[in-house]
C-alpha cells in the first residue's frame, strides 16, 4: 500500500477500580471474577473526561511525535460507541481542539468495538488515493456496564490515535481485509442507558468465529502463518478471549505480550486493539511484522498485516506517555467514587 502509519499516541484516564472492589459492593467474589476474565483492574474516566478529551489527548501526542502540522490533516474520524452527543459529532470538536484546518472531512464512526479500525481503513483509502496528505483515525470509548452486570467488571475508558500518511512511514500496511455478518451478540437501543448482551453467545459464535475467520483470511491473503509475525494484537473484551483465540491460531504468549493490555486497564472497547498496537509500536524495532485483528459486536472483524520500517528507531516518542506508563500507573478508587464519576447514582422524583 502507498499509505501507512506515520505517527500515533494513546491516552488512558488515571483512575482505577479492581474487580474485588466491585464484587464487594454486590456481594460477589469479584476477585475470582476478575481472575476468570484476566482483568486485574480497569480504568475509570474522571467526571470531566469523555471520548472528546481522550481523543484530543491521544491525537495531540501523535501530532507532536510525528512533527505533523494539523493544518495538513485532510480527514479526521473518531470511532466510538460512547460519543458524548447523540446528535453532534465528536470529530469536529477534536479537529478544532488540535488546530486542524476547516478544509477537511470529519465524521464519527460506529461499529461497536471496531469503529477505530474501520476508521484506519478509510484513511488508508483516502491517503493511498492521494486525495489527502494525512488522515487521522481514533478509537476511543468510555464504556459502561449496568451496575452489578458482568460488563461492569471490565468496561473501561481509553483511546489511541493513528496518523496515516505516505511520508516517513514508521509502520507499513501490507494489506487489510474484513469479515462481517449480522450476529446480534451485543446491542443498546436508542434511549437505553446501558447495553445488553447475549452472555456466552458473545464468545461463540460471535467473537471467536469472526476473529479466527478474519485472521485466517488475512494470513491466506498475505501468504503468512502465525510464525511469520513478531507480534499479534486481538480485540480484547477481557484478558482471556484474546489468549484463547491466539492459542487457537498458533500464536505464542511471547507474540501476544505487548498487544495484550486489557488485564491492566480493562476493556476500552474501540480503543482496545489500538492501544495494544500502540504498545507494540512502543517496544518494536524495525522490520518486525505485526498482525492486528479487531472485532466489533453486531458483528465484524478487521485485520491488518503490518510491518515496522527503518523510520521507527528515529521516531520521537518523548512527548506524551508510553502505553506501559498507563498499564503500570493509576490511582485506585472505591466503588462509591467510581459510581459518582460514572453517573450511576440517580435521584428519583415524584
Amino acid at each position: 500500500m502507498k499509505a501507512g502509519i506515520v505517527s500515533y499516541g494513546a491516552y488512558v484516564p488515571r483512575y482505577r477500580i479492581t474487580p474485588a472492589e466491585i464484587g464487594r459492593v454486590w456481594g460477589t467474589d469479584g476477585a475470582s471474577t476478575g481472575e476468570s476474565l484476566n482483568v486485574r483492574r480497569k480504568s475509570v474516566p474522571a467526571p470531566d473526561e469523555d471520548t472528546i478529551t481522550i481523543s484530543t489527548e491521544a491525537l495531540r501526542a501523535a501530532l507532536v511525535r510525528g512533527a505533523i502540522d494539523p493544518q495538513q490533516i485532510g480527514a479526521l474520524y473518531v470511532g466510538s460507541e460512547s460519543h458524548p452527543y447523540a446528535v453532534k459529532p465528536t470529530a469536529t470538536v477534536v479537529a478544532q481542539a488540535v488546530g486542524a484546518t476547516p478544509n477537511l472531512t470529519a465524521a464519527d464512526f460506529e461499529f461497536a468495538c471496531k469503529a477505530g479500525t474501520a476508521a484506519i481503513q478509510t484513511c488508508l483509502g483516502l491517503v493511498g488515493a492521494e486525495m489527502i496528505r494525512y488522515g487521522v483515525a481514533i478509537g476511543t470509548d468510555t464504556s459502561q456496564g449496568a451496575p452489578g452486570d458482568a460488563l461492569e467488571y471490565s468496561a473501561s475508558a481509553g483511546g489511541a490515535a493513528f496518523v496515516v500518511g505516505r511520508e516517513r512511514v514508521i509502520c507499513r500496511v501490507n494489506g487489510t481485509l474484513s469479515y462481517t455478518t449480522d450476529t446480534p451478540d451485543f446491542w443498546r437501543r436508542e434511549g437505553q442507558r446501558y447495553p445488553s448482551h447475549s452472555g456466552r453467545f458473545t464468545g461463540e459464535p460471535a467473537y471467536f468465529r469472526h476473529v479466527t475467520e478474519c485472521a485466517h483470511r488475512m494470513m491466506e491473503s498475505a501468504g503468512t502463518t502465525a510464525e511469520s509475525y513478531r507480534h499479534v494484537v486481538f480485540h480484547q473484551p477481557n484478558g482471556k478471549f484474546p489468549q484463547r483465540v491466539g492459542k487457537q491460531l498458533g500464536f505464542s504468549e511471547a507474540q501476544m505480550r505487548y498487544g495484550l493490555v486489557t488485564p491492566h486497564i480493562g476493556n476500552t472497547y474501540s480503543g482496545a486493539a489500538l492501544i495494544g498496537l500502540a504498545n507494540v509500536l512502543d517496544h518494536a524495532g524495525p522490520g518486525e511484522r505485526i498482525l492486528v485483528v479487531g472485532y466489533g459486536s453486531g458483528a465484524g472483524s478487521d485485520a491488518f498485516d503490518l510491518e515496522t520500517t527503518d523510520e521507527l528507531p528515529a521516531f520521537d516518542k518523548s512527548f506524551g506517555r508510553p502505553v506501559q506508563w498507563y498499564l503500570d500507573g493509576g490511582v485506585e478508587i472505591p466503588y462509591a467514587v467510581y459510581a459518582k464519576f460514572r453517573g450511576k447514582i440517580h435521584m428519583g422524583g415524584g
